[in-house]
This record gives C-alpha cells, structure tokens and sequence, in this order.
C-alpha cells in the first residue's frame, strides 16, 4: 500500500488541518500519516487559540516517520513560523522526501491568520525549491508573487512569477476570485487552464487542505502531475456536492461521500 504523510496543524472540529487530510488521504487510497506543527482551538465560526510545536519536537516526529514508514508522498499545511519552516525543510532535504505538495495556509477560511508574517520568506526560500507543486489560493499567490491578482491575466502573470521564484509548478486556485471554478497550472513555463463546475455550497472549510492532500495520494499512487491535480479535482467537487451542513460557520464537507462496505452501515 502506497503511503502519504500530512505536516500540518490540527484542526479539533474535524473539517480542515490534519484532520480532513487523513481522511482524503484514506479516502484516495494511501496509507495516511501526521506530524502536527501546531494546535488550534477553532470550528466552523473561527479559530480562537493556537498552540504552536517546537521545532525539535516536529524534527522528531519526522524522524520517527522516515525512519519506519517511508512516505510515497508529503503534504505540508498550516506551518505557523519560519522556525517550524526551517524545520521542516531541513528534515524533508536531508531524508530527500518524494512527491511535496505545499498548500501555504496563510488564512483559514473563517478570515483568521494561521501563518506568522514573516514565515512566507521562510516559506518561499527555503520549502517551496523542495516541493513539486504548490497551491495557493488568489490571496496567498498574491503573497507569494508580491502582485494583486484580480483577472485571469493576472493569475498567469502570477503562477510564472512564483514558478520562476521558487522553482516549483503551481496550481493556482480561482476560489476566491471572480473565476470560482477556473485553475490555472502552471508546470516548467506550460500553463494549462483546468476548468471545472461550480458547486453552489457555502460550506468550503478545508477545500485547500483536501485538494492538496489528494494530489499528494494521487502522486503516492504514480499519478503524473497533471492527472494527479484533476483527480483530486474530482474528489473534491464530490466531497463539495454531498451538501454536507454542520456548524454555524463555513462548514466542513463530506470527506467520506464516496464510502460504502459495511462498517459505513448503520
């Protein structure tokens, strides 16, 4: 069985973080792992603690992991400080780790900052030249490529300009854009447009981590890049059409749409 492992924070209402990343990895077929960066006391409605993890204890955690169950593939989430970054990257270059997806979770869906500041440097110097993909959303890609980004000109402009900066493709994310269902990937200077349906749910906690977990299993399980993006595409979409409704908030999706067998059973 191919394997996937998650560097994330914990999300303890079940539908972002950590969380919604084992269960898409589990759901896409790999083996799921986890190494927490940081706890967050949040739910639908928003995020009102964080407590973060020492650099030595996420090096450890690591270390454990690749050392025992080597991962096919690796996702990295909420990574709230440089430190943590550094970290990060130091052990996925030192156990060469295959197949990084990097989601840059600057803002939870709810508006709250879950990246310090500072980090992005961090994050663009010394993560994304390790990584094979990342996916930012409109505001994040801003971030990372210094520009506004307002039009699909724009977004092109962007993804080469984080492309050619951190050496990395990227899958540029028109969710919060006037463009909901248009993303744009951009791989060595080629840019492909994969447009999709829009699915009419308020309820988006987590999108980016379950996108970025399933290309990461998609990517344990041999998938090229291009297919691995479209298929967790897919599973997406379905995760976003079951219309699962809980919480007061932007709620989660349903992860398991697709499980049947009987221990799904009532």
């Amino acid at each position: 069985m191919k394997t996937a492992l998650s560097i994330a924070g914990s999300d303890c209402s079940g539908g972002a973080g950590i969380q919604a990343d084992l269960k898409t990895m589990t759901m896409n077929g790999v083996y799921a792992m986890c190494a927490l960066t940081a706890l967050t006391a949040q739910n639908t409605t928003g995020v009102s603690d964080i407590m973060e993890i020492t650099p030595a204890f996420l090096k450890a955690q690591l270390d454990m992991i690749f050392t025992d169950i080597r991962p096919d593939a690796v996702k990295t989430g909420m990574i709230p400080n440089s430190a943590l970054i550094e970290a990060t990257a130091e052990r996925l270059s030192y156990y060469q780790a295959e197949n990084l997806v990097v989601d840059p979770v600057m803002v939870a869906t709810s508006g709250s900052r879950l990246m310090e500041s500072e980090a992005a440097a961090a994050l663009k110097q010394c993560l994304l030249p390790l990584a094979v993909l990342v996916t930012p959303n409109i505001p994040e890609a801003e971030v990372l490529s210094g520009m506004p980004v307002r039009t699909l000109e724009d977004m092109t402009a962007a993804a080469l300009r984080i492309e050619e900066a951190c050496g990395c493709g990227v899958l540029l994310k028109g969710g919060h854009g006037a463009h909901p269902a248009e993303d744009l990937l951009c791989v060595r200077g080629t840019l492909k447009w994969l447009r999709g349906k829009y699915v009419d749910n308020p309820n988006t906690h987590g999108t980016g981590c379950t996108l970025s977990s399933a290309i990461a299993a998609n990517l344990a399980k041999g998938c090229d890049l291009e297919t691995a993006v479209r298929k967790a595409k897919d599973y997406l979409s379905g995760a976003l059409g079951a219309m699962l409704d809980l919480g007061r908030g932007s709620g989660p999706m349903n992860h398991a749409f697709a499980l049947t067998g009987a221990f799904a059973e009532l």
